[in-house]
Parts: C-alpha cells; sequence; structure tokens
C-alpha cells in the first residue's frame, strides 16, 4: 500500500516535473522493483513517527484545547471544496507552473469532502471541539521524516533534485527551504491512507468475528 500511495504522487509529478531522479539508469521494469522497495517504507515511517508524536506531552499541552472550527453546512462546505480541488487537479496539468502545490493539496481535499459529504469521521473531525493533536502530529511527523530523507539523499548516487518554481532557492539539503511546506500536507494524506487502512482493516475483523 506504501509503494502504490508514493507511487501515485510520482504519477502526479509527470505533469509538474517539481522533481526528477539522477544515478538511477535503469531499464523500467528494473527501475519500478528497485523503487518500489523504498517507496514502501514511506508510509510506516511518517505514520509511526506520528504516533510517537501525538503522545509527546507537549503536543497534548498545546493543542488537545486549541481553536475549533464547526462549519454550519459540512455537506455544503464538502461539495465546494470537492469541486475546486478536483478542479484545481485537474488544472495541475493544464498550469503546472502555477498551480503545482495543488499536488499535495487537493488530493487530501477530495476525500475529505467527500468523507465530510457522506457524513463520515475524516482526519479534521475533531478540530470541531478544539482538538488539532492529531493534524498537528501527522504535518510534523512527516516534517521530520522529510528532514531526515532530504539529509540522505544529499550525498546519495542515486538521488532526486527539484525544480520548483518560484521557491528554488536558499536550499537546505537538494530541497529549498520553503519547499519543506509540501510535508504539512503530504503527513496529511499518509494520516488519511492510514485512517482508511485502519477502517478497512477493522471492518474485516467484523465481519470475521460474525462469521
Amino acid at each position: 500500500m506504501s509503494a502504490a500511495f508514493w507511487w501515485f504522487f510520482e504519477y502526479l509529478n509527470r505533469f509538474v516535473q517539481n522533481w526528477q531522479y539522477t544515478g538511477a539508469a535503469y531499464p523500467p521494469w528494473e527501475y519500478f522493483c528497485y523503487a518500489t522497495l523504498p517507496f514502501s517504507t514511506v508510509l510506516p515511517a511518517v505514520l509511526s513517527t506520528r504516533d510517537y508524536l501525538a503522545g509527546r506531552r507537549w503536543i497534548n499541552a498545546a493543542f488537545n484545547r486549541f481553536l475549533s472550527f464547526s462549519p454550519g453546512q459540512p455537506k455544503v462546505l464538502g461539495w465546494g471544496i470537492l469541486c475546486i480541488s478536483t478542479a484545481g487537479l485537474v488544472g495541475v496539468g493544464v498550469w503546472p507552473n502555477i498551480l503545482f502545490p495543488l499536488l499535495w493539496l487537493s488530493p487530501v481535499l477530495i476525500v475529505v469532502s467527500l468523507q465530510a459529504i457522506t457524513q463520515e469521521k475524516h482526519i479534521f473531525s475533531e478540530i470541531r471541539h478544539g482538538d488539532w493533536r492529531f493534524v498537528v502530529s501527522a504535518a510534523l511527523a512527516a516534517l521530520v521524516c522529510g528532514f531526515f530523507w532530504e539529509m540522505w539523499n544529499t550525498y546519495s548516487l542515486a538521488k532526486w533534485e527539484y525544480h520548483i518554481p518560484f521557491v528554488d532557492r536558499y536550499k537546505v539539503f537538494e530541497m529549498p527551504a520553503l519547499g519543506y511546506a509540501g510535508y504539512f500536507p503530504f503527513g496529511l494524506e499518509c494520516a488519511l491512507i492510514g485512517n482508511l487502512l485502519e477502517k478497512s482493516m477493522a471492518g474485516t475483523s467484523e465481519k470475521e468475528t460474525a462469521a
């Protein structure tokens, strides 16, 4: 699942070309096999870091009773966000140099808006009660993992390099400083997939118990 999750973003990157790999000149299927193995560590790394951060006292103290946000008409808001984020994701292929941030924002917004429309619990549900712990820990987890990924990438023989419009300067390792902001929504996407997997596994367990 983790590898498929990251291959999805590799596909989206074909439209924006924000990163490319060097030192990895392999035939397509060989490259696919070599790349899938490290890609399979992405979700476990972020989700385990999220769980670690979520148990820290400072996260609980600062974000357990933070700002509450409860929209009056969640379905209407969900439909609005769904339309805008879907159009934005489609637009990435048309105006990649302008809409490239939506590569990270639109997927999570599309799924969450669908969950809001169908009145399912989603990763932002607890915000209505002022509980931001899950959101903050997930976003920070991706940033922490991203820092180490970028550090290890710097001197790798096979590595990735960035070409990000407007912010391609002041690099920390290979990543432009402002580019690290992309790890925040990526952490939410990891948390979203983690939640969907948990629900799927829980549903399977219930069916097996009932049988």
